[in-house]
Order: structure tokens, then sequence, then C-alpha cells
């Protein structure tokens, strides 16, 4: 009955470090991600459509970003990759989120006719 209880014991304790290892891999892809996004975000082109670029640091592939702007903001894609885990996010910001947070900033009629000039 013990040997049963000791096997059972480091079987569970086996299970227990691949789950905390699994879940720290999928932290770390959903964190590449989301670097993805903030590179995006600072990254919106003013005349372009669309966007895509490769994450790379290292010699290592740590997300993909697609972003197109949309009627009244903007679409981004991110993957992020870590080890053999992609995690994908997609979200919408508009335009009034984008400038309300520091993204873009908007030209103001006196810089448009100075800008003619």
């Amino acid at each position: 009955m013990k040997m049963y209880l000791f096997v059972f014991i480091i079987v569970l304790s086996g299970l227990v470090k691949a789950q905390t290892d699994l879940e720290s891999d999928i932290d770390m892809t959903i964190q590449n991600a989301k670097k993805g996004i903030y590179w995006a975000l600072n990254n919106i082109p003013e005349k372009k459509s669309k966007l895509d670029n490769d994450l790379i640091d290292e010699d290592k592939l740590f997300a993909s970003v697609k972003l197109s702007k949309e009627i009244n903001g903007v679409k981004i894609e991110a993957t992020g990759f870590n080890n053999s885990y992609t995690v994908t996010i997609k979200l919408f910001r508009s335009n009034e989120s984008l400038i309300k947070d520091g993204f873009i900033k908007i030209k103001e009629k006196s810089e448009n006719s100075e800008e003619g000039k």
C-alpha cells in the first residue's frame, strides 16, 4: 500500500510541474502578442492603409503583426510565438480612443493652412 501511495505522489507532482510549465509558456506567448499590439499602436502609418511586420529578437520570431486602417479606427492582429505555442490577439481601436490615448494626433486647421504656404 505504501508503494502505491509513493507512486501516486510522484505522478501527481510531475503533473503539477507540467501544468506550471505549460502556464508559464502560454503567459510568455501572450506577452509576445501584447508586444506586437503595442508596437503596432506606436507605429500607425499616416498614409499607408495596411502594415505587416514580424518582430524578431536574437534570431527568434516573437510576434507577427498586421495592422489595417478601417473606417473610424484601426484593426490590429498580433500573433505571439514562444517555443511551439502561438497566441493571436485581434482588436479594433477607434480613432477617438487612439487620439485620447495619444497614439495619433489630429492636425488642426491652422497647421494645415500653414503647411500649404
